[in-house]
């Protein structure tokens, strides 16, 4: 279950985030990092303690968003390379 809420919050995160981040990718490649941030937020909070995608809530939204602007930075990053 906690497999598909992240695909779910990291789609819903992408979007967000590419908005935050004011992304010119793709509508379909923002929500692709927004899943893979979703994983990549999870992991960040479970690695300092914290729990990651928990439930339908605005916390586990905000940790997949969070994820999912650091993976959209990284991308940045890696593209001017």
């Amino acid at each position: 279950m906690n497999i598909l809420l992240w695909i779910i919050f990291g789609a819903l995160a992408g979007w967000l985030a590419s908005l935050f981040m004011k992304s010119n990718n793709s509508t379909l490649e923002d929500i692709v990092l927004g899943v893979i941030g979703a994983f990549v937020g999870g992991f960040v909070m479970n690695f300092f303690g914290q729990p990651g995608v928990t439930g339908f809530n605005f916390y586990s939204v905000l940790v997949a968003t969070l994820g999912a602007a650091v993976v959209i930075f990284i991308g940045r990053i890696l593209r001017k390379k």
